[in-house]
């Protein structure tokens, strides 16, 4: 499987920010705190509408239907750093999933994830899980990272990793 652990703290600066001190804009423009995910476990993704992989939105519907009533969600978040393949705005992206593939988990307002304009939680997430070689940039859509209930990153898998594959992790993790 391709997928990378996360790695430890090493700093103070590092230990004073959890994921739930982030911020992030709803699809429909509000502002929210990820301290209302608190204690659930999150499967964070990157997302594009136009992409190779946009049919994996389906699987994450269905992992999200599966155990949200466990304490899990899915985190989506549309990026067009990637081919120029997430065009859209926010309500197009957000018209697009919900006729495309039904989907009724969290989506949120179109972010960079890497790079200087990158969203802080993306630079979170990568710094505490790297990619393969160490690597901080996340290189495609579909990016995703597995979260547990006391907000430590888990794990990061790469594009290729279709949902479906996750199921193991998550219910350990339930």
């Amino acid at each position: 499987m391709n997928y990378s652990k996360s790695k430890k703290i090493k700093s103070i600066k590092e230990a004073c920010y959890l994921i739930y001190d982030y911020s992030v804009k709803t699809i429909d423009g509000n502002e929210t705190s990820l301290r209302n995910y608190e204690n659930n476990i999150l499967l964070i993704v990157n997302t594009a509408s136009k992409c190779g992989f946009t049919p994996q939105y389906k699987e994450l519907e269905e992992l999200y239907k599966e155990y949200k009533d466990r304490g899990f969600s899915v985190l989506g978040f549309p990026c067009n750093q990637f081919g120029s393949q997430e065009p859209g705005n926010e309500e197009e992206i957000s018209n697009f999933c919900e006729l495309n593939y039904g989907v009724t988990f969290p989506m949120f307002a179109k972010v960079d994830v890497n790079g200087k304009g990158a969203h802080p939680l993306f630079n979170y997430l990568t710094e505490r899980a790297p990619g393969i070689l160490g690597s901080k940039q996340i290189k495609w859509n579909f990016t995703k990272f597995l979260v547990n209930r006391q907000g430590e990153v888990i794990s990061r898998f790469a594009p290729n990793v279709a949902p479906s594959k996750l199921k193991t992790q998550i219910e350990t993790l339930l």
